[in-house]
């Protein structure tokens, strides 16, 4: 069996990452997942959080938000809205950001704008995490 596989990256905007890894471990909305090389194939939701991806023995950590992870044994794709590195990561933006998404949650609002809301708190303090733990 193969020690690595080829793991992809993409958003909207660019490919975030292509190459080889070793390991991949990130959330789904079920929980945490660890891909390895020669994994079931499975396509799963990806969650908001962090990914550790572990190359050439190393550990590499970015934030993801919502998207979408197809599985084979030998290539791991991940379509994401969106892909950062802790040192993209705008802080000051973040914390506007969750401090926007906590008063909107304050408010009455409608099932989706609450829904909105939470997702955004969700990737703000995603930000803030990610951002902190590599600084």
């Amino acid at each position: 069996m193969a020690s690595t596989f080829v793991l992809e990256i993409v958003t909207p905007e660019r490919k975030f990452f292509s190459g080889d890894a070793e390991m991949v471990i990130l959330k789904t909305p079920e929980g945490e997942m660890g891909i390895l090389p020669g994994h079931t194939p499975m396509v799963v939701a990806v969650a908001v959080g962090p990914i550790k991806i572990k190359k050439d023995g190393e550990w590499l950590e970015a934030l993801l938000t919502e998207g979408f992870m197809e599985v084979t044994p030998e290539r791991t794709v991940i379509l994401t809205d969106t892909a950062e590195w802790p040192n993209e990561i705008d802080i000051n933006r973040a914390k506007a950001a969750k401090d926007r998404a906590e008063e909107r949650l304050q408010r009455q609002l409608g099932q989706l704008e609450y829904m909105r809301s939470q997702a955004a708190l969700a990737r703000a303090i995603a930000r803030l995490k990610i951002s902190k733990g590599n600084k």
